[in-house]
């Protein structure tokens, strides 16, 4: 009886989209951090620390929108309909990782590490869902669809 590779082949493509997928990532956090920094500190752009966040926030989700659909999930999908989710579910991350430290922390007590280590864990592996089934679902023929 013959014997068939591709589920290997599906798992070595879910790997490498979820290696791609961490990739982005971190660039995109470490590029937040760099220009936050630049933000808060150049006397000539005179940005705030909240205001100098949201920027760099807004420059790194730029990067990650760009990243995702053309390196990580290699999207077809126009912009007109992936760039307003790409917006939504970014939004929805941000008020998560708002809301997540005011009702663990403040409202319940618990400490600061609990409602943190949720967000790094949950909004991630979401991302990652509805980026890969709603956001960028429409692949180039290459790439073969979702794993």
């Amino acid at each position: 009886m013959p014997v068939s590779h591709a589920p290997e082949h599906r798992s070595g493509a879910g790997l490498k989209l979820l290696a791609r997928f961490g990739s982005v990532g971190v660039v995109a956090t470490i590029l937040y951090a760099a220009l936050a920094a630049v933000f808060a500190g150049s006397e000539r752009i005179g940005l705030g620390p909240v205001e100098a966040s949201l920027a760099a926030y807004a420059g790194a989700a730029l990067f990650s929108y760009l990243a995702h659909k053309f390196f990580t999930f290699m999207s077809d999908g126009s912009h007109r309909s992936q760039a307003p989710r790409f917006a939504l579910l970014t939004a929805i991350g941000l008020a998560v990782a708002y809301a997540a430290p005011w009702l663990l922390t403040v409202k319940l007590g618990l400490p600061l590490f609990v409602p943190v280590l949720l967000t790094c864990l949950v909004i991630p592996a979401l991302n990652f869902l509805v980026l890969d089934r709603w956001v960028f679902a429409e692949r180039r023929p290459q790439d073969g669809g979702s794993t």
